[in-house]
């Protein structure tokens, strides 16, 4: 680390302070439905990257698109948005930390996603991380259960970010595969797009409304698309230019210690003892399983 330029270490720590908030935001929000927070964060954030089109690379690529390719893309951003979406609306209904560590579970699922679809193999060491990781997920929702008086209760909710873990898992399984022969500019921007659009066309079959709030609901939705989405995301994909993804990965574990640490002070939520115990389980797996596979 001590090689790394100075940009890269901002870089990083710019990366986790911005995923930590994304939950915060989201409670600031207030009693707002979901999918309209959803909807006006990936708007937003499309809207800022979509005049990277323009640049020359870009649109020789994107020139070079095959069908299979913008489908890949297309899929990919239909998954994104529904990940939003799902994990938006679970911290409705369970505490900051638990929705926040099951979202961050999603290499437990990659694992096991790639080995049932890539026929990838799994070492000892990595499946006895990933049945770690389900018996803590195991404590989380016991000891929430019926704890949280939020909506249709924790379990609820942490079904909700659990779906929303394996969401973003096979939206990063077709990245990798669409990647290998795009650029971050082709790629994101229309990624991006699609992903607007499958929240777009969920809020109008549910009958969302997506105006008539209050000027601070709109300010909170931009900070969640410049913060976490385009700086966070952007930040870890600069950073990995320098440093191991087995290191991007761990550090991207400070997410839900740094949000459960601002719900406390600023929400005063505590998470049930049993419960911090289960998410310690399942950081401590996903961690060993992101060091194994890198």
């Amino acid at each position: 680390m001590s090689n790394w330029p100075p940009q890269v270490v901002g870089a990083l720590g710019l990366g986790v302070v911005s995923f930590a908030f994304a939950p915060i935001l989201v409670r600031w929000a207030g009693d707002v439905p979901g999918v309209a927070i959803a909807a006006w964060r990936t708007v937003t954030a499309a809207g800022v990257l979509l005049p990277g089109l323009l640049r020359p690379a870009a649109r020789a690529q994107l020139r070079r698109f095959s069908g299979r390719d913008a489908l890949l893309i297309l899929g990919a951003g239909v998954f994104l948005g529904l990940h939003f979406i799902l994990w938006i609306e679970s911290l409705s209904h369970t505490t900051v930390a638990s929705a926040s560590v099951f979202v961050t579970s999603s290499p437990i699922i990659l694992a096991v996603l790639g080995y049932v679809l890539l026929g990838e193999r799994l070492s000892a060491p990595t499946v006895l991380a990933i049945c770690g990781a389900v018996a803590g997920a195991a404590i989380i929702a016991w000891a929430d259960a019926g704890t949280i008086d939020m909506g249709r209760g924790a379990l609820w909710g942490n079904s909700l970010a659990l779906g929303a873990a394996l969401l973003v898992s096979i939206y990063l399984l077709i990245g990798r595969v669409v990647r290998q022969k795009v650029s971050w500019w082709a790629y994101v921007p229309p990624l991006y797009t699609a992903a607007a659009g499958c929240v777009l066309v969920t809020a109008w079959i549910r009958g969302t409304p997506l105006f008539g709030y209050s000027w601070g609901f709109y300010g909170l939705c931009v900070a969640l698309a410049l913060g976490p989405q385009v700086l966070g995301h952007g930040s870890f994909n600069y950073a990995l230019q320098y440093a191991s993804a087995a290191i991007v990965g761990m550090l991207a574990l400070l997410e839900p210690v740094g949000a459960s640490l601002l719900a406390y002070v600023l929400f005063g939520e505590v998470p049930p003892p049993l419960s911090i115990l289960g998410m310690t389980v399942v950081l401590a797996g996903v961690a060993l399983v992101v060091r194994r596979r890198n």
